[in-house]
Protein backbone atom coordinates (compact mmCIF):
# COMPACT_ATOMS: atom_id res chain seq x y z
CA UNK A 1 0.00 0.00 0.00
CA UNK A 2 2.50 2.31 0.58
CA UNK A 3 4.52 1.61 -2.55
CA UNK A 4 1.43 2.12 -4.66
CA UNK A 5 0.78 5.77 -2.58
CA UNK A 6 5.05 6.36 -3.24
CA UNK A 7 4.67 5.72 -6.98
CA UNK A 8 1.25 7.72 -7.33
CA UNK A 9 2.73 10.19 -5.78
CA UNK A 10 3.30 13.30 -8.31
CA UNK A 11 4.88 16.56 -6.91
CA UNK A 12 4.61 18.79 -9.79
CA UNK A 13 0.33 17.54 -10.47
CA UNK A 14 0.50 17.96 -6.64
CA UNK A 15 1.62 21.53 -6.69
CA UNK A 16 -0.55 22.05 -9.54
CA UNK A 17 -3.93 21.58 -8.23
CA UNK A 18 -3.09 22.98 -5.03
CA UNK A 19 -1.78 26.53 -6.41
CA UNK A 20 -4.93 26.30 -8.92
CA UNK A 21 -7.61 25.89 -6.57
CA UNK A 22 -5.99 28.54 -4.45
CA UNK A 23 -6.37 31.13 -6.51
CA UNK A 24 -9.31 29.77 -7.93
CA UNK A 25 -10.98 30.26 -4.27
CA UNK A 26 -9.35 33.16 -3.53
CA UNK A 27 -10.56 35.12 -7.11
CA UNK A 28 -13.75 33.33 -6.81
CA UNK A 29 -14.89 34.68 -2.74
CA UNK A 30 -13.26 37.44 -3.85
CA UNK A 31 -15.62 38.74 -6.20
CA UNK A 32 -18.56 38.31 -3.22
CA UNK A 33 -17.21 41.03 -0.84
CA UNK A 34 -19.58 44.12 -0.91
CA UNK A 35 -17.84 46.52 -1.43
CA UNK A 36 -19.42 49.79 -0.22
CA UNK A 37 -19.05 51.33 -3.59
CA UNK A 38 -19.46 48.21 -5.72
CA UNK A 39 -21.98 45.52 -4.29
CA UNK A 40 -21.50 42.45 -5.95
CA UNK A 41 -23.72 41.52 -9.06
CA UNK A 42 -24.41 38.20 -10.46
CA UNK A 43 -22.75 38.64 -13.18
CA UNK A 44 -19.81 39.28 -11.99
CA UNK A 45 -19.30 37.10 -9.39
CA UNK A 46 -20.72 34.29 -12.26
CA UNK A 47 -18.01 35.43 -14.84
CA UNK A 48 -15.33 35.61 -11.90
CA UNK A 49 -15.77 31.92 -10.99
CA UNK A 50 -15.59 31.37 -15.15
CA UNK A 51 -12.87 33.39 -16.14
CA UNK A 52 -11.05 32.06 -12.97
CA UNK A 53 -11.24 28.21 -14.06
CA UNK A 54 -10.67 29.13 -17.35
CA UNK A 55 -7.29 30.90 -17.35
CA UNK A 56 -6.47 27.76 -14.49
CA UNK A 57 -7.26 25.01 -16.99
CA UNK A 58 -4.97 27.01 -19.81
CA UNK A 59 -2.32 27.64 -17.16
CA UNK A 60 -2.58 23.78 -15.15
CA UNK A 61 -3.76 21.93 -17.70
CA UNK A 62 -0.52 20.49 -18.89
CA UNK A 63 0.64 19.82 -15.64
CA UNK A 64 -2.13 18.12 -14.10
CA UNK A 65 -4.89 18.13 -15.60
CA UNK A 66 -6.40 21.17 -13.69
CA UNK A 67 -9.36 18.95 -12.05
CA UNK A 68 -9.09 21.93 -9.03
CA UNK A 69 -12.29 20.03 -8.17
CA UNK A 70 -12.96 16.89 -5.78
CA UNK A 71 -16.20 15.94 -7.97
CA UNK A 72 -14.61 16.41 -11.22
CA UNK A 73 -11.58 13.95 -9.95
CA UNK A 74 -13.76 11.18 -8.38
CA UNK A 75 -15.79 11.83 -11.79
CA UNK A 76 -12.34 11.07 -13.83
CA UNK A 77 -11.73 7.75 -11.46
CA UNK A 78 -15.47 6.21 -11.81
CA UNK A 79 -14.84 6.87 -15.74
CA UNK A 80 -11.47 5.40 -15.71
CA UNK A 81 -9.38 8.06 -16.64
CA UNK A 82 -6.78 8.44 -13.75
CA UNK A 83 -5.56 5.90 -11.21
CA UNK A 84 -7.36 6.04 -7.26
CA UNK A 85 -3.97 6.39 -5.40
CA UNK A 86 -3.27 9.73 -7.93
CA UNK A 87 -7.16 10.95 -7.29
CA UNK A 88 -6.29 10.95 -3.36
CA UNK A 89 -3.56 13.45 -3.56
CA UNK A 90 -5.36 15.40 -5.80
CA UNK A 91 -8.36 15.68 -3.59
CA UNK A 92 -6.08 16.57 -0.79
CA UNK A 93 -4.49 19.46 -2.68
CA UNK A 94 -7.71 20.75 -3.65
CA UNK A 95 -9.01 21.03 -0.08
CA UNK A 96 -5.98 22.41 1.09
CA UNK A 97 -5.16 24.89 -1.61
CA UNK A 98 -8.87 26.40 -1.18
CA UNK A 99 -8.43 26.47 2.54
CA UNK A 100 -5.23 28.39 2.10
CA UNK A 101 -6.99 30.86 -0.81
CA UNK A 102 -10.27 31.62 1.36
CA UNK A 103 -7.90 32.39 4.88
CA UNK A 104 -5.76 34.33 2.65
CA UNK A 105 -8.87 36.50 1.42
CA UNK A 106 -9.87 36.20 5.00
CA UNK A 107 -7.22 37.73 5.80
CA UNK A 108 -6.62 40.57 3.19
CA UNK A 109 -10.52 41.37 3.05
CA UNK A 110 -11.67 44.76 5.44
CA UNK A 111 -14.36 42.98 8.19
CA UNK A 112 -17.25 45.10 6.77
CA UNK A 113 -16.85 44.03 3.48
CA UNK A 114 -16.74 39.77 3.81
CA UNK A 115 -20.60 39.53 4.53
CA UNK A 116 -21.35 35.43 4.22
CA UNK A 117 -17.86 35.57 2.93
CA UNK A 118 -19.27 33.60 0.14
CA UNK A 119 -20.67 31.13 2.09
CA UNK A 120 -23.21 28.02 -0.17
CA UNK A 121 -26.12 27.85 1.79
CA UNK A 122 -30.07 27.70 0.27
CA UNK A 123 -31.30 31.28 -0.21
CA UNK A 124 -34.54 32.26 -1.17
CA UNK A 125 -37.21 29.76 0.36
CA UNK A 126 -35.12 27.15 -1.40
CA UNK A 127 -35.67 23.65 0.49
CA UNK A 128 -32.02 21.52 1.35
CA UNK A 129 -33.85 19.05 -0.78
CA UNK A 130 -34.35 21.14 -3.78
CA UNK A 131 -30.35 22.75 -2.70
CA UNK A 132 -29.57 19.44 -3.72
CA UNK A 133 -31.04 18.77 -6.38
CA UNK A 134 -29.93 22.26 -8.03
CA UNK A 135 -26.22 20.90 -7.35
CA UNK A 136 -26.51 18.29 -8.95
CA UNK A 137 -27.96 19.32 -12.37
CA UNK A 138 -25.65 22.24 -12.37
CA UNK A 139 -22.45 19.78 -11.60
CA UNK A 140 -24.21 17.52 -14.06
CA UNK A 141 -23.72 19.82 -16.99
CA UNK A 142 -20.31 20.85 -16.04
CA UNK A 143 -18.77 17.68 -15.71
CA UNK A 144 -20.31 16.70 -19.42
CA UNK A 145 -18.75 19.86 -20.84
CA UNK A 146 -15.86 18.87 -19.26
CA UNK A 147 -15.24 14.75 -20.71
CA UNK A 148 -16.87 16.33 -23.81
CA UNK A 149 -14.56 19.33 -24.41
CA UNK A 150 -11.86 16.99 -23.64
CA UNK A 151 -12.66 13.69 -25.43
CA UNK A 152 -9.54 13.17 -28.03
CA UNK A 153 -11.55 10.79 -30.22
CA UNK A 154 -13.80 13.79 -31.69
CA UNK A 155 -13.08 14.87 -35.22
CA UNK A 156 -14.65 18.36 -35.07
CA UNK A 157 -13.72 21.55 -34.23
CA UNK A 158 -14.13 21.36 -30.42
CA UNK A 159 -12.52 24.84 -29.98
CA UNK A 160 -10.87 25.80 -26.55
CA UNK A 161 -11.44 23.53 -23.44
CA UNK A 162 -10.97 25.85 -21.28
CA UNK A 163 -13.04 28.52 -22.96
CA UNK A 164 -16.05 25.95 -22.79
CA UNK A 165 -15.31 24.64 -19.64
CA UNK A 166 -15.35 28.51 -18.35
CA UNK A 167 -18.54 29.29 -19.74
CA UNK A 168 -19.97 26.24 -18.35
CA UNK A 169 -19.03 27.11 -14.72
CA UNK A 170 -20.82 30.78 -15.87
CA UNK A 171 -23.83 29.21 -17.34
CA UNK A 172 -24.05 27.43 -13.96
CA UNK A 173 -23.72 30.56 -11.78
CA UNK A 174 -26.14 32.10 -13.41
CA UNK A 175 -28.44 30.03 -12.38
CA UNK A 176 -27.22 28.44 -9.33
CA UNK A 177 -26.68 31.52 -7.40
CA UNK A 178 -29.92 32.82 -6.21
CA UNK A 179 -30.62 28.74 -5.15
CA UNK A 180 -27.40 27.82 -3.53
CA UNK A 181 -24.87 30.13 -3.92
CA UNK A 182 -23.47 28.21 -6.81
CA UNK A 183 -21.07 25.29 -5.72
CA UNK A 184 -20.62 22.63 -8.24
CA UNK A 185 -17.32 21.78 -6.49
CA UNK A 186 -16.39 20.44 -2.65
CA UNK A 187 -13.47 22.48 -1.99
CA UNK A 188 -14.81 25.92 -3.28
CA UNK A 189 -17.71 25.26 -0.38
CA UNK A 190 -15.16 23.41 1.67
CA UNK A 191 -13.02 26.40 2.30
CA UNK A 192 -15.32 29.38 3.63
CA UNK A 193 -17.14 26.51 6.01
CA UNK A 194 -13.97 26.24 7.16
CA UNK A 195 -12.71 29.70 7.34
CA UNK A 196 -16.18 30.94 8.87
CA UNK A 197 -16.93 27.74 10.97
CA UNK A 198 -20.38 27.55 9.10
CA UNK A 199 -20.94 24.04 8.15
CA UNK A 200 -24.97 24.32 8.08
CA UNK A 201 -25.84 22.32 5.51
CA UNK A 202 -22.62 21.99 4.11
CA UNK A 203 -23.49 18.49 2.80
CA UNK A 204 -25.51 19.53 0.56
CA UNK A 205 -22.31 20.65 -1.40
CA UNK A 206 -20.43 17.53 -1.27
CA UNK A 207 -23.63 14.79 -1.91
CA UNK A 208 -24.51 16.88 -4.69
CA UNK A 209 -21.59 18.00 -6.98
CA UNK A 210 -20.14 14.58 -6.73
CA UNK A 211 -23.23 12.69 -7.62
CA UNK A 212 -23.51 15.30 -10.72
CA UNK A 213 -20.39 14.32 -11.45
CA UNK A 214 -20.58 10.56 -11.10
CA UNK A 215 -24.07 10.79 -12.95
CA UNK A 216 -22.54 12.77 -15.70
CA UNK A 217 -19.54 10.23 -16.36
CA UNK A 218 -21.96 7.88 -16.47
CA UNK A 219 -23.89 9.01 -18.88
CA UNK A 220 -20.89 9.95 -21.05
CA UNK A 221 -18.27 7.20 -20.78
CA UNK A 222 -20.77 4.34 -20.48
CA UNK A 223 -23.50 5.47 -22.85
CA UNK A 224 -22.99 8.33 -24.56
CA UNK A 225 -19.41 7.31 -26.12
CA UNK A 226 -18.44 4.41 -24.31
CA UNK A 227 -14.69 3.72 -24.53
CA UNK A 228 -13.42 0.20 -26.03
CA UNK A 229 -12.01 -0.77 -22.51
CA UNK A 230 -12.60 -4.33 -20.58
CA UNK A 231 -12.77 -4.41 -17.06
CA UNK A 232 -9.18 -5.55 -16.85
CA UNK A 233 -7.53 -3.18 -18.57
CA UNK A 234 -10.42 -0.43 -16.26
CA UNK A 235 -8.32 -2.06 -13.63
CA UNK A 236 -4.96 -1.62 -14.47
CA UNK A 237 -5.50 2.10 -15.25
CA UNK A 238 -7.41 2.68 -11.75
CA UNK A 239 -4.53 0.79 -10.44
CA UNK A 240 -2.26 2.99 -11.84
CA UNK A 241 -0.11 -0.25 -13.73
CA UNK A 242 -0.01 0.92 -17.60
CA UNK A 243 1.16 4.73 -16.75
CA UNK A 244 4.60 3.99 -18.95
CA UNK A 245 2.64 3.19 -21.96
CA UNK A 246 0.06 5.99 -21.57
CA UNK A 247 3.08 8.40 -21.38
CA UNK A 248 4.94 7.68 -24.15
CA UNK A 249 1.28 8.04 -26.44
CA UNK A 250 1.08 11.08 -25.16
CA UNK A 251 4.24 12.11 -25.87
CA UNK A 252 3.47 11.71 -29.31
CA UNK A 253 0.81 13.86 -29.28
CA UNK A 254 1.00 17.82 -30.76
CA UNK A 255 1.64 20.32 -28.09
CA UNK A 256 -1.41 22.63 -29.97
CA UNK A 257 -3.79 19.42 -28.94
CA UNK A 258 -6.12 20.42 -25.80
CA UNK A 259 -8.79 17.61 -26.41
CA UNK A 260 -7.11 15.44 -23.87
CA UNK A 261 -6.46 17.86 -21.35
CA UNK A 262 -8.43 16.70 -18.46
CA UNK A 263 -6.94 13.05 -18.60
CA UNK A 264 -3.79 13.52 -17.19
CA UNK A 265 -0.49 12.76 -19.11
CA UNK A 266 0.54 9.97 -17.07
CA UNK A 267 -2.82 8.38 -17.43
CA UNK A 268 -4.75 7.91 -21.29
CA UNK A 269 -7.11 5.01 -21.18
CA UNK A 270 -6.76 3.44 -25.02
CA UNK A 271 -9.57 3.64 -27.38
Amino acid sequence: MIRQLCSGFNMKAFLAELIGTLVFVFLGLGSTLSWPSAPPTVLQISFTFGLGIGTLVQAMGHISGAHLNPAVTIAMVVGAHIPFVQAIFYIMAQLIGGVMGAALLHEFAPSDVKGSFGLNQPANETTPGQALSIEVVLTLQLVLCIFASTDSRRNDNVGSPAISIGLSVVLGHLLGIYYTGCSMNPARSFAPALITGNFVYHWIFWVGPISGAILACLLYNYVLRPYRLSASERLDILQGEIAEENEREENRRKSIDLNSLYSHPNNKEKN
